[in-house]
């Protein structure tokens, strides 16, 4: 049924003499003339004068008042009609019909607001401009609108993060930009996060200018991810990376910050260009190798943790936030194929500081050397294989084709070689009563 709206037209004022009507020679009140023409499918307005449970009645200035049925007040499911309208309140409504089986004049006042919002939705659709609507229902996949159309919001663009729990919007009036529009079908799709990405985007630009490399703010963890956090900086996500979050090995970021966590963090990079902010936190805590150069030096022998087990050695943290490498060769004193059969990861366990290079933030350390049962002497230089950069000097590097035994295999003085046998002396002649040599024969 086309709805035509008449709410705008004036019906012309009756002249005094059609307000009063001749009935068998008498002259009586004229009632249609002050009745208002109109058809089945036009908008007119009304005032309640009844609320019912299960209808309302509305002066519309007809001879009978018209009949708005429960169903017909809201695009909402069961509502109630006291919660709808009130008495004396002015609502337009769309008229069904004049007269229906029972004589009643039957109105609606849903259709009639979907006939104006449908209007207004149009307007929006072409023009671009945000509609606001209130959240009615939680569906499957989305929320649905109260337009004065039902208006479907997909989960998916109800923010610009993804949101788990849509429950919380029931209620709430938002504002949304129309994307999709089908009059035949009265479909209408609806999108908060297109709103949401262009207010952000004046808010990022603004943020974008204010923001230096060097600079320390206050974020909140918004994301987590295997390669980091990202941090909320009130309209702009910045990135973490793993290696930014600790001074110590971190093997998932999950184990230093949590989702909803407010964090200080230092600004170390700016792309303006991609707006993509690069972040630290580590750098807002004290440098751990701040403690280590003040309190420890080459020889020390402190214990510490073993991290992590590799196929040439095993890492130990020896303050929070600062590993070294003990390498293979300094983990036992005999010859070792796999570190795991001598240290695993948590393990406690005594080391010796055998270099600290401070510029390039290593540490090397030994395992053998530190064992007290052991009178290891430390070596001015790290073994070779610690060290790229370091060559040992001509006098401390074996000749191997001189000796097997250049590199003993253990940390004990080798066996002195064994005496080369010597020929025992002949027994000295011992003379006989006879004056003969034993065993000689006359």
């Amino acid at each position: 049924m086309a709805a035509t709206d008449t709410t705008t037209e004036t019906a012309p004022p009756a002249a005094a003499d059609d307000l009063l009507v001749e009935v068998d020679g008498q002259l009586v009140p004229n009632y249609d003339a002050t009745i208002k023409p109109f058809s089945d499918g036009d908008v007119v307005s009304g005032t309640v004068v009844r609320i019912d449970k299960d209808e309302v009645l509305v002066d519309i200035g007809y001879k009978s008042e018209g009949v708005i049925p429960a169903n017909e007040l809201s695009i909402r499911r069961s509502v109630d009609p006291s919660e709808e309208v009130s008495l004396g309140e002015s609502v337009d409504a769309l008229v069904l019909t004049k007269e229906d089986q029972e004589g009643r004049l039957l109105l609606s006042k849903k259709r009639a607001r979907f006939e104006k919002a449908w209007r207004k939705i149009e307007r929006a659709a072409e023009t671009g401009e945000p509609i606001d609507g209130t959240v009615i229902e939680v569906v499957k996949g989305g929320l649905i609108l109260d337009l004065g159309v039902r208006g479907f919001l997909p989960a998916s663009l109800v923010d610009i993060r993804r949101v788990h729990n849509l429950d919380e919007f029931k209620g709430q009036t938002l504002e949304t930009r129309v994307i999709e529009l089908n009059r035949s079908r009265n479909n209408v799709v609806l999108s908060r996060r297109a709103v949401l990405e262009e207010e952000r985007k004046e808010v990022r630009d603004q943020i974008l200018g204010r923001l230096q490399p060097g600079m320390v703010v206050e974020g909140k963890i918004s994301n987590i991810v295997d390669f980091g956090a990202f941090v909320d900086l009130d309209g702009i996500d910045g990135l973490i990376h793993i290696s930014e979050l600790s001074w110590s090995h971190v093997n998932h970021p999950s184990e230093v910050v949590s989702v909803g966590e407010t964090v200080r963090v230092k600004v170390l990079d700016i792309d303006r260009d991609r707006q993509r902010i690069s972040l630290g936190l580590k750098q807002t805590q004290e440098d751990p190798w701040t403690r280590v150069l003040n309190e420890y030096k080459q020889g020390d022998a402190l214990e510490g943790k073993v991290t992590k087990v590799v196929a040439f050695g095993a890492f130990v943290e020896i303050v929070p936030g600062v590993e070294g490498l003990v390498h293979i060769s300094e983990l036992a004193d005999h010859h070792v194929d796999n570190p795991g059969e001598v240290v695993q990861p948590g393990q406690d366990v005594w080391v010796r500081i055998l270099e600290i290079d401070e510029a390039r933030r290593r540490i090397s350390l030994s395992i053998k050397r530190a064992q007290p049962s052991q009178n290891l002497p430390l070596r001015d230089l790290i073994p070779p294989e610690l060290s790229d950069e370091v060559e040992a000097a001509p006098a401390e590097v074996p000749n191997l084709e001189d000796s097997d035994d250049a590199f003993p295999e253990t940390g004990e003085a080798a066996d002195p070689p064994a005496p080369e046998p010597q020929e025992e002396p002949a027994p000295e002649a011992s003379g006989s009563p006879g004056g003969e040599e034993p065993g000689a024969s006359s």
